[in-house]
């Protein structure tokens, strides 16, 4: 067994090409026995076995920059860098995680739970080396699915423009997550046909340099002639336009020749371009004939596949994916929108019944979201499904193209909340924050998946604008769900139970959470209302009139960001209608990045459980007496 004695990259370097096609059969072998355990991203990992041994066999990590765009395929660095014992903890809390992270190693240069930052980065650090007078390497690990992303082509340009020495390699398996759609993807299929470009190109720029030198005009000849061959025969001069010299397409597979490959690309004095091929999940039947599933996976069985999902009640997810489809039925100018994410935002479905009114724009928020703003302003009434970590991305064109014009868009924000195992760059805590300052915009949370159903209604029936409902990465509740479908009057809250002294103003999971916090405190004595908050914009002015009338004392609960989400909106409301002596406790998020763990782990360290609500309670029950006690002796 070679892997045992792997325990930091240098040695790899003393190993023989037969000998590292061995090691990447065991390292196949080591994923999938441990991921059938954690789960986790097995197919991008299986699939890029042999190029990140190649990469660690050429260079000098972490003197050379090696930067994994999102970091999905990043569990082979981590084993090769001195971390494969730790795999057993991988995505729990405290544990190994899940993407690239530079607190965990130094061999980790760049982190990013998003697409398309790579290449951005490695420019950055190119830029800083040369800066800096020093010679090492850098080489940005980019996948096909996420050059479709905007970002990506931004820095395509500014790294053509530059003319910087660093290495792009274009891990090509045709998948992101969902497969790939677009001009791009087309693109790249031609490419991924051409299997006999290098000797081609070769053998032209040969012929060509056999052209004895006969004056000026005949050398431009020349030049136009090698021109045109190259727009003929080079299937990557797209690339080569933008300034890079293109390599490829080569076997992702075929260690040497994509370490020979590596050579050819550290004699080029410039941008180099390597579009490697893939098989996304090889080395394990289930995950190479079904990748996107097998792309982020549970606990499985390894000898038949099958995932270890614990039964339970039916996601948000699954409920907003059955009731957009009775929706469309109902409403033919129901049109979804998703960037590159249809399975994962439940629209699997919806496509099959309805696949004119499915549009998968690819790895594009704010595509998607600008599309969606012309959709509706033509009398469509389009849904933008995405989640709420990626709607960051389109926060401008939120503001600029939905909400300026006033468009009747439909925001469908999955994983709204935390996340668990996919820990900090996808946690959806921050789109409370960032969306309820902008003017003409609607804002819900359901308590429970009935009331997501009947918020989708209210959401089709609305027609003075942009509306959002948000809803979390978990099982429902498994209350019954109503079969006909009612509007929720805009800006209305619900008591959910009485209590004038003390309540608990909570949204989403946080009401079920203040309902047990409440009941526990009954057994003492202690009567708290609940109010489930389910409009975060506009609030329900009366409810909070009359709760600061009733001299209620109150927590404001919300698994969001504390600063500047519903806690925040409540502050402000009193505080502009000068009721001063309103006693508000927001309970929220704080001012930390949360890590991968169980949700309830997460919810352990940002202080929202059922027994840091009652001590809460309790503490403003205390200062209350006290406060009591102190105006009566004075």
């Amino acid at each position: 067994m070679l892997l045992p004695q792997i325990n930091e990259p240098a040695q790899l370097k003393m190993l023989s090409i037969e000998e590292l096609g061995v090691l990447a059969e065991e390292i196949r072998h080591f994923l999938i026995e441990k991921l059938s355990v954690t789960g986790g991203h097995l197919a991008s990992n299986l699939g890029v076995v042999e190029l990140t041994l190649a990469l660690h066999y050429c260079y000098d990590s972490p003197w050379d920059k090696m930067i994994y765009d999102v970091g999905h395929q990043a569990y082979v660095h981590k084993i090769l860098t001195g971390r494969k014992d730790r795999f057993d903890s991988l995505r729990k809390h405290e544990g190994l995680c899940g993407f690239v992270k530079r607190s965990e190693s130094e061999h980790d240069v760049w982190e990013a739970g998003h697409s398309s930052t790579s290449l951005s980065a490695a420019m950055g650090m190119a830029m800083a080396r040369d800066l800096k007078g020093e010679d090492n390497k850098v080489i940005a690990v980019i996948g096909d699915g996420a050059l479709t992303g905007g970002m990506a082509f931004e820095a395509l340009n500014h790294i053509g423009h530059e003319k910087r020495k660093l290495m792009v390699i274009l891990n090509d398996n045709e998948m992101s997550i969902a497969p790939n759609v677009g001009a791009m993807h087309n693109y790249l299929s031609k490419i991924r046909s051409d299997r006999h470009y290098l000797r081609a190109k070769d053998e032209v720029e040969g012929l060509l340099k056999k052209i004895p030198a006969i004056g000026d005009r005949l050398a431009k000849t020349a030049e136009w002639v090698k021109d045109s061959l190259k727009y003929m025969m080079v299937p990557g001069v797209l690339f080569e336009e933008l300034g890079f010299t293109y390599l490829g397409p080569v076997d992702g597979h075929d260690l040497e020749k994509v370490i020979e490959t590596f050579h050819q690309a550290d004699n080029v004095n410039g941008p180099v371009l390597v579009h490697v091929l893939t098989t996304k999940g090889k080395g394990y039947k289930p995950a190479e004939v079904d990748s996107y599933k097998w792309h982020g996976i549970s606990p499985y069985k390894i000898e038949s596949g099958q995932v270890l999902k614990a039964v339970g009640n039916p996601m948000y997810t699954e409920v907003f994916g059955k009731t957009l489809i009775e929706l469309g039925r109902e409403d033919k100018r129901l049109i979804a929108v998703t960037p590159a994410m249809p399975g994962g935002s439940g629209l699997f479905p919806f496509a099959k019944e309805f696949p004119d009114r499915m549009i998968d724009v690819g790895i594009a928020e704010q595509h998607a979201a600008t599309l969606c703003a012309a959709l509706a302003m033509e009398g469509m009434k389009p849904v933008f499904a995405v989640y709420s970590t990626f709607m960051q991305r389109a926060y401008d064109q939120i503001v600029h193209d939905i909400c300026r014009h006033n468009a009747n868009v439909m925001f469908a924000i999955d994983r709204a909340g935390f996340v668990g195992a996919d820990g900090e760059t996808h946690h959806g805590v921050y789109d409370i924050a960032f969306m309820r300052h902008i003017p003409n915009i609607v804002l819900m949370m359901p308590k429970d998946e009935n009331e997501l159903r009947h918020m989708m209604k209210t959401a089709i029936d609305y027609n003075d604008g942009p509306i959002a409902y948000r809803y979390p990465r978990i099982n429902g509740t498994g209350v019954p769900l109503d079969e006909e479908l009612h509007t929720i009057p805009i800006g209305t809250w619900e008591r959910v139970r009485p209590g004038d002294e003390y309540a608990v103003v909570a949204c989403g999971p946080m009401v079920q959470l203040a309902e047990e916090a409440a009941e526990l405190l009954k057994r003492e004595g202690i009567q708290v209302g609940v109010v489930n908050a389910r409009f975060l914009k506009p609030m329900d002015n009366s409810m909070l009139l009359d709760l600061a009338h009733a001299g209620t004392s109150m927590v404001v609960l919300e698994e969001a960001s504390q600063a500047g989400s519903l806690g925040s909106a409540v502050l402000e409301f009193y505080a502009e209608h000068e009721l001063y002596d309103v006693r508000v406790h927001p309970m929220g998020v704080p001012d930390i990045f949360v890590e991968h763990g169980s949700i309830k782990e997460q919810r352990q360290v940002a202080g929202l459980t059922v027994e840091a609500l009652c001590k809460r309670i309790k503490s403003m029950i205390a200062l209350r007496a006290f406060s009591y006690k102190s105006t009566s002796s004075s």
